[in-house]
């Protein structure tokens, strides 16, 4: 396996592969962010340099993904921000402004479903760290979406971020691959991403129906949904657990 990572702004065609290669990677409601109508379609037109696959050469095949985002950062926890979509909002404030971005905040990094469970999420991150590298940028920084948050998600985001297991590691697989990798658990945050639709939406998204007003549990969630029927409205804040790598000049 001969395996690199190539730009959008590189090989901008292997996107096309992209919806029907991670069909289903993330749960349906994901992809309709309220922010993704006003930044989403820009990240390929003002940032294609910050847009990766993970290729395989050989033979031809995509890996994995990553979309990421150049933004300021003071190096703060609370300078992270509340999450996603603000770090969104803050990178193309910052693109807008010509303000000089310190780190490289990733916004997803995705593997399909016939490629999972080999390792390639490690993979990916580094060669996203070696990319900010090469744009000297300072920091990594990931508003994680727990892997096995939707199994509790009933329990407040802070608790289950500092939850271990018996070697002191952390309990999320995916937290626990970044702590591996040098990363650092900064914060957790209770609202990183908005998605409202109506409730015609949710229950397309999510296979169930809502007969009532109140707060639901639904598949996927890594909180609950709150719906009501009588503005026609399902309104979800999805949590993140914010990571933080630093960049190192290589030895």
């Amino acid at each position: 396996m001969t395996v690199e990572m190539v730009r959008h702004s590189e090989r901008p065609e292997l996107w096309d592969r992209i919806p029907e290669l991670f069909a289903g990677v993330v749960p349906e409601y994901n992809l309709h962010g309220d922010i993704n109508g006003d930044y989403w379609t820009r990240l390929f037109d003002e940032f294609p340099d910050h847009q990766f696959v993970l290729y395989d050469k050989e033979r031809d095949d995509i890996l994995g993904a990553g979309r990421s985002l150049p933004r300021t950062w003071d190096g703060t926890p609370e300078g992270l921000g509340t999450g996603l979509d603000e770090s969104i909002a803050a990178a193309f404030r910052d693109h807008d402004s010509g303000a000089a971005p310190q780190a490289l905040c990733a916004l997803g990094i995705e593997i399909p479903h016939a490629h999972q469970g080999k390792g390639l999420s490690k993979i990916l991150l580094n060669k996203m760290t070696d990319a900010a590298r090469a744009d000297g940028l300072r920091h990594v920084i990931v508003p994680v979406r727990p892997t096995w948050k939707d199994r509790y998600p009933l329990v407040p985001v802070e608790r289950y971020a500092a939850w271990t297991r018996a070697d002191g590691s952390p309990f999320d697989p995916w937290i626990r691959t970044q702590v591996r990798l040098g990363g650092v658990i900064a914060a957790a945050v209770t609202e990183s991403s908005r998605i409202t639709g109506t409730v015609a939406d949710w229950e397309s998204w999510t296979g169930m129906t809502f007969p009532d007003d109140g707060e639901y549990v639904f598949p996927g969630g890594l909180g609950t949904l709150h719906i009501d029927r009588t503005h026609d409205r399902g309104a979800y804040w999805e949590p993140c657990v914010w990571i933080t790598h630093e960049v190192h000049a290589r030895t």
